[in-house]
């Protein structure tokens, strides 16, 4: 399938695995690019740039397809070395950079001069304008379903994709709630030239976490996800879990005199002891709705074939049964 997603890349099919911390490692986007979607390695799990550097040529041991790497902009007392780390990818000779958090613009004039394609995750209209604006090559729309930070403006995509499709004229992938053909082509409807999946890349044999995790996105239906920190400006959306239901009566009890450092317990060092030792009823871990639509723990191989050919048979026999009839 080419779409200007595909080309600006240079991928086979429309598919980017999102950046996911203590996810997005050399196995599981090796994996992804090898079957012919763009996978992402996640720069802030590795921490330092030396670290990101063998990260990336790890990477490079189990591809040749193109791969690139997630750098997400978070507020932060001690912050990353962000010039290092953007100096290893541009070293490294990674061509695609997806970006998310705050904003990007600072970087861009080093990435541009790379000749590195961006792709800024946006969680509104406004936000991808702006990410055109500065110069993005394309933008992630992500909708109210997406794992991890929907924004707080809690717009599904059924109504936040097309209404990027009316503003944007950089091409746009869509994110939150995409797991299959029918995501896919459904995005391709509302004028996205791709899509962009996180929860669903979990769920793989190669991904390298732990196998209590993928269970519990086997397990989990649509109704398991839970908001947080919605009183800090700062929601997220989660696995409902032990340390979630916790963390949720904290917000209850204190309302507005709830403080981050309240929910701490729940939230500082949790990804490791979910991704790499499988507590997961830990505290708080990212998952979308799409959780609901995860029965099984493929290769990401034959996800993403399945995935295409689904597309396929949807776009050339479903619908085209309908405009014959």
């Amino acid at each position: 399938m080419k779409t200007r997603i595909t080309e600006l890349f240079g991928i086979e099919h429309p598919i980017i695995q999102g950046g996911m911390h203590f996810v997005g490692l050399a196995e599981l986007a090796s994996a992804v690019s090898n079957a012919g979607g763009l996978g992402i390695i996640t720069a802030l799990t590795q921490g330092t740039p030396e670290k990101l550097a063998k990260e990336i040529a790890r990477c490079r041991e189990m591809t040749d397809k193109p791969f690139g790497v997630n750098v997400t902009f978070l507020p932060s007392l001690t912050p990353p070395d962000y010039p290092g780390l953007f100096k290893v990818i541009i070293e490294s000779g990674i061509k695609a950079v997806e970006t998310a958090g705050n904003n990007p613009a600072e970087w861009l004039p080093m990435l541009k001069e790379a000749d590195i394609k961006v792709i800024h995750k946006c969680t509104s209209v406004r936000h991808a304008l702006k990410a055109e604006r500065i110069g993005c090559d394309a933008v992630s729309v992500d909708g109210f379903e997406c794992g991890g930070h929907p924004g707080e403006d809690d717009v599904t995509n059924f109504i936040l994709l097309p209404r990027a499709a009316e503003e944007l004229e950089i091409p746009f992938v869509s994110s939150g709630g995409m797991a299959d053909g029918r995501s896919l082509v459904a995005s391709l409807a509302m004028g996205a030239e791709g899509m962009n999946m996180g929860t669903r890349f979990i769920a793989t044999e190669e991904a390298p976490v732990h196998a209590n995790v993928k269970q519990a996105l086997v397990n989990a239906t649509e109704l398991d996800t839970r908001l947080i920190m919605r009183g800090l400006r700062n929601t997220e959306r989660v696995l409902t879990n032990a340390g979630v239901e916790r963390l949720i009566e904290k917000e209850k009890a204190l309302g507005a005199d709830l403080k981050f450092e309240d929910i701490l317990p729940e939230v500082a060092g949790i990804y490791p002891r979910v991704m790499q030792e499988g507590e997961v009823d830990a505290g708080a871990w990212s998952c979308g709705m799409v959780a609901g639509l995860i029965h099984d723990v493929p290769t990401v191989k034959a996800l993403i074939d399945r995935i295409m050919a689904e597309a396929d048979e949807i776009i050339t026999q479903r619908l085209a049964d309908f405009q014959s009839a």
